[in-house]
């Protein structure tokens, strides 16, 4: 199965085009800007960061979220070159995948060099599917995000699908979530990978409502347990955008890390899908 933990992979090549991305506006009467992960499109990333930087920014997309790369956290770029070539294409680095680890002051200092909002560990910091552990995972992200708001940054956590697990009729992300400071640890819910635990993240959004400022909007194939594009896989897409308010999201990113065809084409469906929502 690809997925973001496994970064080796192959990768259809990136076409270009122009598709112009919408602000769309829901029932609620609230217009919605839709970044992008650019782990989306990784493979181009990692090949030529600005001209796919470029590629991206004529998609409309304002907002972007990156992911570590074999190059580093900014493809190769420094962290001020990654911030001017963002301002230059009009868009905003809201936020960023990173490891919490010995780097850790670097990677903090780097962030603010960037311009970005948002650090998000992208994976547990230590093993262990245990209730103790996590906890002390907890202790950990509070003391991140407390060295985070120092430097005015904010930082968060990224679910894949094993932190609903549970121990002793406990779900380890419950745990995560008791443990947390809300205003020291920002959820980056992943809305696929909830359901291919089978969970629903409404039932997230009710149960800790404010929550998640950040989501992954992301359609899976529920056979394959893998990305989809929107629509052909098992996430009430409707409605997660009909509850939005309760779960307190404020950027929303698409990620699609599988496509029929290309990272392009797959994004041009998904934008679709959105507006045939609006």
């Amino acid at each position: 199965m690809l997925s973001r933990k496994d970064f080796l992979l192959q990768s259809t090549i990136f076409t270009t085009g122009s598709f112009l991305l919408p602000s769309f506006t829901y029932a609620s009467g609230i217009k919605q800007h839709f970044g992008v992960q650019l782990y989306s499109f990784r493979k181009e990333m990692a090949k030529d960061a600005i001209g796919t930087l470029k590629q991206i920014a004529s998609l409309g997309f304002k907002e972007i979220e990156t992911a570590r790369s074999q190059k580093g956290h900014y493809y190769g770029l420094a962290p001020a070159e990654m911030k001017a070539v963002c301002k230059d294409l009009n868009m905003n680095l809201k936020s960023g995948h990173v490891h919490l680890d010995n780097k850790w002051q670097q990677t903090m200092e780097e962030a603010v060099e960037s311009g970005q909002e948002y650090l998000i560990c992208s994976s547990m910091p230590s093993q262990g599917q245990t209730i103790d552990n996590y906890k002390k995972v907890a202790e950990e992200f509070n003391k991140a995000g407390e060295a985070c708001k120092k430097l005015n940054l904010k930082f968060g956590y990224h679910n894949h699908e094993y932190e609903f697990e549970t121990e002793n009729n406990q779900v380890l992300y419950d745990v995560l979530l008791k443990n947390t400071e809300a205003d020291l640890v920002h959820m980056e819910l992943d809305l696929g990978w909830v359901i291919v635990a089978g969970k629903d993240p409404l039932d997230y959004f009710k149960k800790y409502p404010g929550r998640f400022p950040l989501w992954h909007l992301k359609d899976m194939d529920m056979d394959k347990k893998e990305s989809t594009e929107f629509g052909k896989g098992g996430l009430d897409i409707p409605g997660m955008m009909a509850h939005k308010k309760e779960s307190g999201v404020k950027h929303i990113f698409i990620e699609q890390e599988e496509y029929a065809s290309n990272p392009l084409e797959s994004m041009k469906h998904n934008m679709a899908f959105l507006k045939n929502l609006s």
